[in-house]
């Protein structure tokens, strides 16, 4: 159609024509009077429509897809981080129940021996000044943590301290080579001295040269003057080894600590000694020794029928299924009955 004056008439007269319809649509509400035509129109394009829809479906729903990838991705994030935390939570609660068990064990010898303990946490491994066996621990003067006071844990002798600060101290370990404690061996009372060897066991070595040693001997802290530095009883470790005393003055045996000194937590100060010497009570009960398991016997007779017969009554053999066997032992018997009768002949 060309650009004249009469189209651009008849467009303005269709667009007041629609505008028109509009205003008389909207006024008459339900009761429209176009509402038949429009769902003619509706009956006539609604197909089209449709299937104009089903075409561009599965182009608006890649669209959608596209855009809605990123909500996924940071769904999948969350979900990720919510799984990391899941599994940290695990962890620490492993820990924690560990850290538990460490903490009753501990309270049980210190309560066995009626020891006044300051709990605390290590914080730190070794020392700054030089390559010794020490730890740090998280409690100090502020704690009524002193020089000199016996450091344990639910396993037995963790060391004493040498340096506290405000907040913090320094355990010397049992296993340094700087490090010595009385010992008294349970029962017997042998008194010695152990010294530590580093990752070795301890070396400890006995007044008595002739005492009577073996391995699984256990021995406690002798204790000290005032308590201090070591209190008496604290389970100390188990022989492993004895060198002969070769008439020397003094023994030398080779003691495994209770305390694993590479993995050391939750340990304990002993901040008050007890009134009396708890001896051997705060050693562990040694497991009891399994008792051996009688071997039973079966006894099995012989019947006329030539059955062999339990007894429980049930048979198990017949002496005719074995006839050589049977055979064979009855003439080892005789060949033996015959023996003496040759070696009488052989006499004559």
């Amino acid at each position: 159609m060309r650009d004249t004056r009469e189209s651009r008439l008849l467009l303005v007269l269709l667009i007041a024509i629609a505008f028109a319809l509009i205003t008389v649509d909207i006024r008459g509400g339900e009761g429209s009077p176009v509402d038949g035509a429009r769902q003619a129109a509706a009956t006539v394009f609604g197909p089209i429509e449709n299937g104009v829809s089903a075409a561009v479906d599965p182009v608006g729903n890649a669209i959608g897809a596209v855009r809605d990838s990123g909500n996924r991705h940071d769904r999948i994030s969350t979900l990720e981080k919510e799984n990391a935390a899941l599994k940290a939570r695990l962890g620490s609660d492993d820990r924690t129940n560990s850290r538990v068990r460490q903490l009753d064990a501990m309270l049980k010898h210190a309560g066995a021996g009626q020891y006044g303990i300051k709990g605390a946490e290590v914080i730190a491994i070794g020392a700054a000044q030089g390559f010794s066996w020490t730890i740090t621990i998280d409690a100090g003067s502020n704690d009524g943590i002193r020089r000199d006071m016996t450091v344990l844990n639910g396993e037995g002798l963790v060391g004493r301290v040498t340096t506290v600060g405000p907040s913090t101290a320094t355990v010397l370990l049992a296993n340094d080579p700087d490090f010595t404690v009385g010992t008294r061996m349970e029962k017997t009372d042998e008194l010695g001295f152990a010294t530590g060897q580093g990752s070795r066991p301890l070396s400890v070595q006995f007044l008595n040269g002739k005492a009577e040693v073996k391995a699984g001997d256990r021995l406690v802290t002798f204790g000290s003057s005032k308590d201090k530095p070591f209190v008496p009883g604290v389970p100390v470790g188990e022989v492993v080894r004895v060198d002969p005393s070769g008439g020397a003055l003094t023994r030398t045996v080779y003691v495994k600590p209770y305390v694993g000194f590479t993995k050391l937590d939750i340990v304990g100060v002993v901040v008050q000694a007890p009134r009396e010497d708890p001896r051997d009570t705060v050693l562990p009960k040694k497991p009891a020794k399994a008792k051996p398991k009688p071997t039973p016997t079966v006894t099995v007779t012989v019947q006329p029928n030539g059955d062999l017969v339990d007894g429980s009554g049930k048979v198990v053999g017949n002496v005719n299924e074995n006839g050589d066997a049977a055979g064979d032992a009855a003439g080892d018997q005789q060949g033996d009955a015959q023996q003496p009768g040759n070696a009488a002949d052989d006499q004559e």
